[in-house]
């Protein structure tokens, strides 16, 4: 008995380790069939339909097995998958891929680096990766009251001042968010709210930003204003609340060029009033409350943000 209780310590793990490394071993044989059964259905759509897949779910594919779903399900263009990240009935295959990762990879750019297209100069404000073919920039320098007159001839009123030399929101005061028509803003010595708006997708500012981005920047695939989420998520700013004014400022992080600037508004309304947006200030504070409201020197600039294939940079 003691000897046979000895044999079943010594036997026992090793039959143990037997029967796991089968289990795996069957698993990833069960991955390899997922793999190739999608493979078939790549080629068979290419048959019926005469053009490449764009998703696993244009595709029939006809595997028995247990279950596989993978976290990474990738066709590529030869009709070969790379798949990874899988689990067969539940049970994680670690480490284990199908095929190859045969995607392109383009440049990666760091956060702050200085880029020009089209003779112009921008900041990197987000780039995922070696995977991602586009890049988000933040125009260096402001538009100019030229481009504004150029591209919002009809659709903005303009102030220009010798000193500042750039495109500035109505008559030149802030805290109005988007106007969009003559009777929003200080018109008669008064302040008047009809006609503004917090919306930027229907704001005459989007209108300026689209006109400049199709005759400046055409290879864009998307333009807008910076807004609050990317100052906050990607920039490090710190909330603050009084209990009146709400606010937000820059961390130590907090790179100077996305503010050394004067005044340049945001494209995310502010506290849900029709009358504020969200600015940023030359010394780096997020904000939209009455502090601004007053005086020539609560200048609004526009500063565009572009999405950019990485190819227009080569």
């Amino acid at each position: 008995l003691v000897i046979m209780a000895i044999l079943a310590l010594i036997v026992t793990p090793l039959v143990m380790s037997i029967i796991k490394k089968a289990k795996i071993s069957a698993d990833k044989r069960s991955i390899d069939a997922y793999g190739r059964s999608i493979e078939l259905a790549i080629a068979g759509y290419l048959l019926d339909n005469g053009d490449f897949p764009t998703s696993i779910d244009q595709l029939t594919i006809e595997y028995s097995g247990e279950e596989v779903v993978c976290e990474t399900t990738q066709l590529n263009s030869d009709s070969s998958v790379y798949l990874a990240g899988c689990t067969v009935g539940g049970r994680s295959v670690e480490g284990y891929t199908y095929g190859s990762d045969k995607s392109p990879t383009y440049d990666v750019y760091n956060v702050g680096d200085e880029v020009s297209y089209n003779n112009i100069d921008y900041y990197v404000i987000k780039d995922s990766g070696a995977k991602e073919s586009t890049v988000t920039l933040l125009k260096e320098e402001p538009l100019s009251v030229a481009e504004v007159n150029q591209y919002g001839t009809g659709h903005v009123n303009r102030y220009t001042s010798n000193l500042v030399g750039t495109a500035l929101d109505k008559n030149g005061y802030g805290g109005m968010a988007y106007y969009s028509s003559p009777t929003c803003g200080y018109v008669n010595n008064s302040w008047v709210y009809d006609g503004c708006t917090t919306d930027y997708e229907s704001s005459d500012i989007k209108y300026v930003v689209d006109a400049w981005k199709a005759a400046q920047a055409p290879m864009a695939t998307e333009s807008r204003l910076i807004v609050l989420d990317d100052l906050v998520t990607d920039f490090g700013y710190e909330h603050f609340d009084n209990g009146s004014i709400e606010s937000w400022f820059p961390s130590e992080e907090t790179p100077s060029w996305l503010y050394n600037i004067t005044f340049y508004w945001t494209g995310t309304p502010c506290n849900d009033s029709l009358r504020f947006v969200w600015y940023l200030s030359n010394s780096g504070g997020l904000g939209g409350g009455a502090d601004i409201d007053n005086g020539i020197d609560s200048k609004f600039l526009v500063r565009p943000v572009i999405v950019l294939p990485k190819s227009a940079l080569n």
